[in-house]
């Protein structure tokens, strides 16, 4: 068993179309995260636990915000992929946890689409809570085991 933990962090976009997605789930009525890719510091948070726990470096490491081809990608389909890389070195989710950090907007209403969403993507419960504070972070912890 490993356990690995990811922390991402992003500031709101100052793009009035940009989509606020989080935990794969849109947030309507919401002003958008700026970043390179969607923005899902849920997402991100969780690959990065992932990641860690396999010993496979960061989100960053793998699809770099220098490189276009990442540019606007569906942070679920990284997530895929990161669930993907642990598979191929012969680990799996056991269970993941997240806490989302904003004060702003309410996430309570999106939090069971959020959930159900990432335990299809890692294939084991995950849990999504949400509290507030200024900005938005995502804490994620993930065990992982061999398989």
């Amino acid at each position: 068993m490993r356990i690995g933990q990811g922390i991402d962090v992003h500031r709101f976009s100052e793009d009035p179309h940009r989509r606020l997605v989080l935990g794969g789930v849109e947030v309507e009525g919401a002003r958008g995260l700026g970043g390179h890719s969607d923005a899902d510091a849920v997402c991100h948070a969780l690959a990065d636990g992932v990641l860690g726990a396999v010993g496979l470096g960061d989100l960053g490491r793998h699809f770099p915000d220098t490189d276009p081809v990442w540019e606007g990608a569906d942070s679920v389909a990284l997530l895929t992929a990161v669930v993907r890389m642990a598979a191929e070195h012969g680990f799996a989710c056991v269970n993941a946890d997240c806490t989302i950090i904003a004060d702003w907007p309410r996430l309570a209403p999106y939090t069971d689409a959020m959930v159900e969403r990432l335990s299809t993507v890692l294939g084991a419960p995950v849990s999504v809570k949400a509290t507030r504070a200024e900005g938005v972070a995502c804490l994620a912890v993930v065990l992982m085991e061999a398989v």
